[in-house]
């Protein structure tokens, strides 16, 4: 089985091949827990692909939520969308140093949710792209300022409410990404003050179950996917995927995505609202 959306990927092959090219445009989009103490936004300006922008997750977001990045009105995802420089004839790239599986991704939904549907992600990301020895540069990226217009697609997201009502109505299976110890309970969130658990009705499908860990991470093949989906209960339901923070649960949008699966959708809030609050029932 191929993918039936091929396009929502990009090998670094074709995007070596594209440098410089003016219809497509270049996201760093990467990020990191606190605890790594890493920024991607300093790490961008000392290196980063050839013409490319960055795309800070926590700065495109409503960050008046209280929540780490949720998603902003589509009105402020236009004007930073056309601060750099991005208008809705260009093809979107997306990469991140974590190989793809952490902001890269979270930066293709963005776009898809505010009815962007020309956006890729490079498969393996910044760390196959370095190992097969391929230009960086420090020098800043020139950018002429565009015109973005977002339409909204409220499908593609949930809200806690939304989700509240899930557990009675059992419209959607919740795909929650997160390692196991964390879905049982048996291990800490890495943010403090967050209950253990799992949304009542929950699957657990860790993210990493799509990617290919041996080859720098790059998305396992459609028959790899169904396989990985296929032996979840409630696949033949809508999907909602949720994960710490809303981040990693764009890997299963991604994935699925890929194989054809247009009910997906991602909660936004993800465990940082459902775990950090006293109002909402856990499983363990």
């Amino acid at each position: 089985m191929s993918y039936v959306n091929p396009d929502a990927l990009v090998s670094t092959e074709w995007l070596a091949d594209h440098l410089g090219d003016p219809s497509i445009a270049i996201i760093d989009a990467s990020w990191h827990l606190p605890a790594a103490e890493r920024n991607g936004g300093e790490e961008y300006e000392a290196s980063h692909i050839p013409g490319a922008v960055f795309f800070d997750v926590d700065t495109v977001a409503d960050t008046g939520s209280g929540l780490p990045h949720t998603v902003p009105s589509p009105e402020f995802f236009a004007e930073q969308a056309g601060a750099l420089g991005i208008d809705n004839s260009k093809r979107v790239i997306a990469y991140d140093s974590n190989g793809g599986f952490m902001a890269a991704m979270r930066a293709w939904w963005m776009f898809r949710l505010y009815g962007h549907d020309r956006v890729a992600v490079l498969d393996g990301g910044l760390p196959k792209w370095l190992a097969e020895g391929r230009p960086m540069t420090d020098a800043a990226t020139e950018i002429a300022a565009a015109n973005f217009q977002a339409r909204f697609r409220a499908g593609m997201v949930r809200t806690l409410d939304q989700i509240m009502a899930n557990i009675d109505d059992a419209e959607s299976q919740i795909v929650d990404v997160r390692a196991p110890g964390r879905f049982d309970g048996t291990e800490p969130e890495p943010r403090p003050g967050m209950r253990s658990g799992h949304i009542p009705g929950a699957v657990n499908l860790p993210f990493a179950a799509f990617l290919d860990k041996d080859r720098h991470f790059v998305m396992r093949s459609a028959d790899e996917i169904g396989a990985v989906i296929g032996g979840t209960d409630g696949t033949q339901n809508p999907i909602v995927a949720s994960c710490g923070s809303g981040v990693t649960a764009c890997v299963a949008a991604l994935a699925l995505h890929l194989i054809g699966r247009d009910d997906v959708a991602v909660y936004d809030g993800s465990w940082s609202e459902w775990g950090g609050r006293g109002d909402t029932p856990v499983e363990t």
